[in-house]
Parts: C-alpha cells; sequence; structure tokens
C-alpha cells in the first residue's frame, strides 16, 4: 500500500471492517505486537481516523459486544407480559447469540483472544457490566424494583456468570452451536440448577 492511500478517511471504512483488520492482524502477530497505526495502515486510514473509531486497539474486538447489547435490550423491550421472567431472560439472551454457520470461526477467534490476552481481558469490565445492566434493568422492571436493588443485581450478575460459562465450555470443547450450551446453563439458572425431571432433559453438551 502505498503512502498516498493510507492516509485520509477511504470512502466506506467502518468499525466492522477495523473490527476485521485488527483481528486478523491479532491473530498473525500478536495483540501485544500490532500496533494501532499498523491496523490503520492496513485499513487505509491515518492513526488519528483510527481515534475516532475506537479510543485504543483493545476496544475494536468489543464492538460486536456492545451490538448485542443494544440488541439485548430492544429484545427485551418486546417480551410479552405473561412470559415468565427468567425464561424470557433465557430466551433473549439465546436468540441474541445466534450466529451464521459461516460466522462461527470468527466468533471462536474473538472470543479466544478477548479470553486469553492478559490486556483486552482487562478492558472486559465495563462491556460486562452493561450487558449485566440490561438484564437487571428487565429483571427490575418485571418486579417492580430499582435496578441497583438486591434481586434485579442478581439476576444481570448470575446470567452473565452463566453465560460466560456456556461461552467458556464451547470454546474448550466446540462440539455443539453455541445456542446449546446457553440453553443449557441458563435453563439450569431458570430452575435453580435442581436436577431436571426426566421429560425436561434434552440432548446437550
Amino acid at each position: 500500500m502505498t503512502a498516498q492511500h493510507s492516509r485520509g478517511r477511504p470512502r466506506g471504512t467502518t468499525k466492522r471492517e477495523l473490527e476485521l483488520i485488527a483481528m486478523r492482524l491479532f491473530s498473525e502477530q500478536g495483540f501485544d505486537e500490532t500496533t494501532v497505526e499498523q491496523i490503520a495502515t492496513a485499513a487505509g486510514i491515518s492513526g488519528r481516523t483510527f481515534f475516532r473509531y475506537f479510543p485504543g486497539k483493545a476496544e475494536v474486538l468489543w464492538y460486536s459486544f456492545d451490538d448485542e447489547v443494544t440488541a439485548l435490550r430492544a429484545a427485551f423491550a418486546t417480551v410479552p407480559d405473561a412470559e415468565p421472567m427468567m425464561a424470557a431472560v433465557r430466551r433473549v439472551v439465546v436468540n441474541a447469540n445466534r450466529y451464521r454457520a459461516e460466522d462461527v470461526p470468527e466468533l471462536r477467534t474473538r472470543m479466544k483472544l478477548v479470553t486469553s490476552v492478559p490486556a483486552l481481558a482487562a478492558t472486559a469490565g465495563t462491556h460486562y457490566d452493561a450487558w449485566e445492566r440490561a438484564v437487571g434493568e428487565f429483571a427490575a422492571s418485571r418486579l417492580g424494583e430499582p435496578t441497583d436493588t438486591l434481586i434485579p443485581m442478581a439476576v444481570g450478575r448470575s446470567t452473565l456468570a452463566a453465560s460466560r460459562a456456556a461461552f467458556d465450555a464451547w470454546l474448550a470443547r466446540a462440539d455443539a452451536d453455541l445456542t446449546v450450551y446457553l440453553d443449557r446453563a441458563l435453563a439450569a439458572l431458570e430452575r435453580g440448577f435442581a436436577t431436571p425431571d426426566a421429560n425436561q432433559i434434552t440432548s446437550a453438551p
């Protein structure tokens, strides 16, 4: 790429394109070894322009996760009043994590980077907090309680913990679709981790 093509914002540059470029470079040469300037150059933009999209290279891989938080909020807003709270949480979270088969390798690459690179893991807190709040706010609305009270907070945090466990198990085994793991973990949470009745047992890892 020539210098004249590496400066300025080319038409069509998006956060999504930067995410894909960054993920490729992180996988090929390592997160610590990849610079913002390298990502920007590969995208045909300046380093200064990069920072109009993201505050730093670690934030690039949280772009899709933040979109999921937005999707969760929108889905919770449409839950029927008659649907039990934890059944709704389970359904909404599982549906938010349905991926096309061709997108799975990218998802696995992103999650492996986020969980294995200390600098990326260190940035997780604010993003997980937002995800947790999306669930907790729904619980609060159902329970008629403030979001920062015990039970809505417990619902948000326990749902996040169960979902993270499902992601970790899926990354380690990859013998079924991610939604199978999520559904099983959240079904267990929904019933308080009691042993399911025989007629509730479904095929799952």
